[in-house]
């Protein structure tokens, strides 16, 4: 008798952080399973702990190893988190993907924007649909998101049914798209749930987040009030907050001004798709300037404090279309993503500095969360009531608080796993059964790297400790060609006592070589790996750094 099929759920990125979402579902055996993969987004790098990287993805190996068992790429939405990493690892998988509608047209825009993107075909499945892909059926769930067309997504195998939340929250009164459908998902519940796999984002706040509808009326409030220009920086796939911010100009019957790229894009997008049906014509960036102050709202990327983005060009006052003077308004229709809050704040202070108000959700409520806080997670597991409830979309804590706050509302089985981790959800007994490859993927440049590529490791040590390049030419008989050659690249230039560091490396180098017997001369990578640690150990005697340190050795 054939044992029944396993159905399990790994990720490969997303869990323990936020961003870099890829889950993938299995059905099978341990010999053969088949998979669907569900998200393919990145995060984004950090310039003080990965100088120069742009993006962070995950590290697809195990599904490029599966890839004839792996049948479909299925996308929640259209964030960056969920679906960034497509352009780039695709061509490694090429499977087919399933999208709905403005998540289909928001891909579409951005390859159109990317150099070089390569031909990607995407299933459009119409909101609120169940398809069949291989032996899962997968029934797209609409919910409440700061996005249009989040889905969450009932997947129903012959093992059982996994809700994936995707990013969600409860919100009845959305500005534009439908809400989270409590109906629908009570039903699936009502028909049995195996497992939830659900967003953790907010397990950590109480209560529950605010209304879109509520923002509207307080931006609505701040641009009315305005005496001079208004700037409203928010993020671009936002589109109810646009729709909201160009509600608000209207009132206060101003011009709104696109600044960005992305923006743009996110605009046209909507147009298309029907999402900014009956609202007013937006004027290019160029008409700016043609308005009186008291007319005009720009509406900015920026948000985050992306140095060439939209608002910071306009802080700096270097953007060749749009100013800002004393007096007028700046409004952070947003929240700072954790690791960016010197950018933003850098731009703040840049802002108040030359007499610009500036208001942020500090004080006023100018911008609510796509998350769900507690009592809504404790609303979704009444509607659904999971045997098992796997926390996603967090960071450690935040799937902490999700573990507790599922037990205590009574779920039978909590499950927290890691990135890697392959978790059975059935038959028998649920739990972590084995580790998956997994790790990350540095976009750096046009480049792919992994985190341990030389050039990511090398140029993290030197943001930290500089570099120095050392060149020696090297007769045959051991003796010095030429006088040595040293670069000194972010190293400090004197020492404590006045002294030139480039000096005293010089020293180093000249007193290194005499010292070495004439054979350790004559052999170029004995010599190099001797001027090396004696270089490095002289530059941290002066210094108290050890930088990298590269020597090379010609011999004439």
């Amino acid at each position: 008798m054939a044992r029944p099929d396993e159905l399990t759920f790994a990720p490969l990125g997303g869990i323990g952080e936020i961003g870099m979402n890829l889950s993938i579902y299995g059905l099978g055996n341990r010999h053969q399973r088949s998979w669907l993969a569900v998200d393919l987004g990145v995060s984004f790098g950090d310039e003080e702990h990965l100088p120069g990287i742009d993006l962070i993805l995950p590290d697809i190996t195990f599904l490029e190893k599966e890839r004839k068992n792996l049948l479909a790429l299925v996308l929640t939405h259209a964030h960056e988190d969920h679906f960034g990493a497509i352009i780039d690892l695709w061509p490694k998988l090429k499977v087919p993907i399933y999208a709905t509608p403005f998540s289909a047209a928001l891909f579409a825009a951005k390859c159109e924007g990317e150099p070089n993107a390569p031909d990607i075909p995407v299933n459009v499945v119409p909101v609120g649909a169940r398809i069949d892909i291989g032996p899962f059926n997968v029934e797209f769930v609409p919910v409440a998101h700061s996005i249009p067309e989040s889905n969450a997504l009932a997947i129903r195998t012959s093992a059982g049914t996994v809700l994936h939340t995707g990013d969600w929250k409860i919100d009845p009164t959305p500005v534009i798209g439908l809400p989270t459908d409590e109906k629908r998902l009570r039903e699936i519940g009502e028909e049995g749930v195996l497992a939830l796999v659900g967003d953790s984002t907010n397990a950590v706040r109480d209560g529950r987040s605010p209304s879109e509808t509520e923002v509207a009326a307080a931006l609505a409030g701040l641009v009315k009030s305005a005496r001079g220009r208004v700037a409203v920086t928010t993020f671009a796939s936002n589109v109810a907050r646009i729709k909201a911010i160009a509600d608000a100009a209207r009132l206060a019957e101003r011009e709104v001004v696109v600044i960005g790229r992305a923006m743009e894009r996110v605009v046209q997008v909507a147009r298309e798709t029907g999402y900014l049906d009956g609202v007013q014509e937006f004027r290019d960036a160029r008409f700016y300037g043609h308005f009186p102050p008291d007319k005009v709202l720009a509406l900015c990327t920026g948000s985050q404090g992306e140095p060439r983005a939209a608002l910071a060009r306009i802080a700096n006052d270097d953007h060749p279309q749009v100013t800002l003077n004393k007096g007028d308004r700046v409004i952070f229709s947003s929240r700072t993503i954790p690791g960016n809050e010197k950018a933003v704040g850098r731009i703040i202070n840049g802002l108040v500095s030359q007499g610009i108000e500036v208001i942020t959700d500090r004080t006023h409520l100018v911008h609510v969360s796509g998350h769900p806080r507690r009592d809504e997670l404790r609303e979704m597991i009444s509607w659904v009531k999971p045997q098992i409830l796997v926390p996603a979309h967090g960071e450690a804590l935040h799937l902490s608080e999700h573990a507790a706050l599922a037990r205590q509302a009574g779920v039978p089985k909590v499950i927290v796993c890691g990135n890697g981790d392959l978790v059975k959800f059935g038959p028998g007994d649920p739990g972590v059964i084995d580790e998956l490859p997994h790790g990350r993927l540095y976009k750096d440049g046009f480049l792919l790297e992994t985190e341990q590529a030389r050039a990511v490791v090398e140029r993290r040590r030197m943001s930290f400790s500089g570099a120095v390049f050392v060149a020696l030419a090297i007769t045959d008989k051991g003796e010095l060609a030429d006088d040595p050659q040293v670069d000194l690249l972010g190293v400090p230039e004197r020492d404590a006592d006045g002294k030139l560091i480039d000096d005293r490396v010089y020293a180093t180098v000249m007193s290194t070589f005499e010292s070495l017997p004439r054979a350790r001369r004559r052999d170029p990578d004995a010599l190099a790996e001797s001027v090396r640690r004696a270089v490095r150990s002289e530059v941290n005697a002066a210094w108290g750094k050890k930088p990298v340190c590269q020597v090379q050795v010609l011999t004439v």
